[in-house]
């Protein structure tokens, strides 16, 4: 049988209820809404092999923000996604490495657009690690942070998790944030939705590329997974626009990947609004407006 593709677990949780599951049945999840900045949060958290086995995602916890309003440019969204984004961010930190250098590794491919979030986030990531080291009298207030880009294997010939682990068992980190592009089950969450994770990531898998994991197991860290959906495959937005129980089958079985005609403003916003989420978790200490004077 032929399924929805997603890496979103709140579609993996509404596929299983789709499929006449009940939500209050749905052994070894949980699922809670809230509201924070006046955006919409939903963390699902996956308790045991019961509740991976029924949505398909290793055990931990799951938080996707939907915001609607970027699209809209709606009012003060920008200043208000940001604040969300980093305070449940911050959330995860606190519990899972509160003090300590945070290595960023942005994967993905720079050359294929709704493949560049990761690649961009890195660029819009305030960077201190070096200015802690070297001038601790002005800048050790801040938390070391150090960042990568982790460019594909078909153009540097290597790995990203193996870049990312190399740079690991040399500066050591308390924690990893990877930052990917991910796919969607329908258009609705295309580029309006950040997804949180501490169960880490495999990188490509929003292209269906699956490579190396980024995980605690594999890194020795623990590691904060930041996904944004940039694209939709073509058999499932069928199925989802036509209301069909099954995706269809494309023509010769090929796999075709859809985005928005925009996509390049889209993930330039995007990024932007991740890197400064992911810096403000990171340097609560810091207002946003610090961050436009230090990252412009």
């Amino acid at each position: 049988m032929r399924t929805r593709r997603t890496d979103l677990a709140l579609e993996s949780k509404e596929l299983w209820q789709e499929s006449g599951g009940e939500a209050d049945r749905l052994e070894g999840v949980e699922a809670e809404q809230r509201e924070r900045e006046k955006i919409q949060v939903t963390a699902v958290r996956v308790l045991d092999g019961r509740g991976a086995a029924a949505l398909g995602r290793p055990v931990g916890t799951y938080v996707t923000l939907e915001l609607e309003g970027l699209a809209s440019r709606e009012e003060d969204i920008f200043n208000r996604a940001v604040r969300a984004i980093a305070a449940e961010l911050g959330s995860m930190l606190n519990r899972l490495a509160p003090t300590g250098l945070v290595l960023v590794a942005g994967l993905g491919n720079r050359a294929i657009t709704p493949d560049a979030i990761g690649p961009l986030v890195h660029q819009n990531t305030l960077v201190t690690r070096h200015l802690v080291a070297q001038l601790p009298e002005q800048f050790g207030f801040l938390r070391p942070v150090a960042s990568l880009a982790a460019e594909v294997l078909g153009s540097t010939g290597v790995e990203s998790g193996e870049v990312v682990r190399a740079v690991c068992e040399k500066i050591r980190p308390s924690c990893v944030v990877a930052v990917d592009a991910l796919a969607s089950r329908s258009l609705k969450r295309l580029c309006c939705t950040v997804q949180l994770s501490d169960t880490g990531i495999t990188p490509g898998s929003g292209v269906g590329n699956h490579r190396f994991t980024l995980d605690q197991a594999h890194l020795g860290v623990p590691v904060i997974a930041v996904g944004v959906p940039t694209v939709v495959e073509g058999s499932t937005l069928a199925a989802d626009l036509l209301d069909l129980e099954e995706p269809p089958k494309l023509e010769g079985d090929r796999e075709m990947l859809v985005t928005t005609r925009d996509i390049d403003s889209q993930v330039a916003d995007l990024s932007k609004l991740v890197g400064y989420g992911l810096s403000l978790a990171l340097q609560p200490q810091l207002e946003l407006n610090d961050l436009e004077l230090l990252l412009s």
